[in-house]
């Protein structure tokens, strides 16, 4: 079986169609259905099956596109041809967000900079969706991501994930505002990732309300800035004193919890500096 058509396979079952896959892998439309026919002959069974004007895998694709994630995992692996036990050594891509890199990856790069100085960390600052889409591409080698408990991430089975820590949250509010006038204040959340938004529509419902979303903003100083400037209420890490101006209410019924996660492609775990610093994290 020719590795690289099955790399269009793989690739045509996580874009969904072969105009996408051609532009991704710089061929032409034609080039991708040749390729795929090919491959279809040398498994001997029906691949890609036409859906109007577009195609879409047939059971047997979807069946080998899963296959071909960890097969080119494992043939990248070969390609490299490194000891799993030679020293560390190389450039580390690492897409993550702002808390993760601040709590987690800067206390490694401490480590590294005395112990493994052959190991480089290149830090990319990204939300989740933004460093899922730098993985599928191979341009980050690791992303650090996050859910919570009331909106948990749904991950591919192409990544492999592991649990790194988890901090409750809570709901910061102007200080002195009781808890009751709070669910009725307009909202701050996150402009570059849903889930947090996801969690106050959940607690809103549970608490009888419906949330006015009216602010969108990525810092969290930033937050905490419209918070004191009275312009609405947001959710806030819980292990951070709030600041002045701002009180922080615990939220128990039901908890939100931030999950903290260290995730790569599938296969790709083996590689020394990756090993050793998924180890450190």
């Amino acid at each position: 079986m020719e590795t690289r058509r099955l790399r269009l396979l793989v690739e045509l079952a996580r874009l969904g169609s072969m105009r996408e896959v051609a532009e991704e892998m710089g061929l032409t439309t034609s080039t991708v259905s040749q390729q795929l026919a090919i491959l279809a002959r040398d498994v001997g069974t029906a691949l890609v099956e036409p859906e109007g004007r577009r195609v879409r895998l047939t059971p047997a694709g979807r069946r080998l596109a899963g296959h071909g994630v960890t097969i080119l995992a494992a043939v990248e692996a070969a390609r490299l041809d490194l000891d799993p036990g030679a020293e560390p050594a190389g450039s580390l891509r690492v897409a993550g967000f702002a808390t993760a890199i601040r709590r987690s990856l800067l206390p490694v790069q401490e480590l590294l900079s005395v112990r493994h100085r052959a190991v480089r960390l290149l830090i990319h600052e990204h939300e989740p969706s933004e460093a899922f889409a730098l993985l599928d591409t191979d341009d980050v080698d690791l992303a650090l991501t996050y859910d919570y408990n009331l909106a948990p991430a749904a991950f591919p089975s192409r990544y492999e994930t592991r649990r790194l820590w988890e901090v409750p949250w809570g709901l910061g509010v102007p200080a002195g505002m009781p808890m009751a006038e709070a669910w009725d204040q307009d909202w701050i959340v996150n402009s570059r990732n849903t889930a947090d938004e996801d969690v106050v529509r959940t607690l809103s419902a549970l608490n009888g309300h419906e949330p006015r979303i009216v602010h969108r903003c990525d810092s969290l100083d930033l937050v905490d800035d419209l918070i004191v400037a009275g312009l609405g209420v947001g959710l806030l890490p819980a292990d951070v004193p709030p600041r002045d101006g701002v009180d922080l209410v615990p939220l128990a019924s039901p908890r939100v919890d931030l999950r903290a996660y260290a995730v790569v492609r599938r296969g790709r775990g083996t590689w020394p500096p990756l090993t050793l610093v998924l180890g450190l994290l």
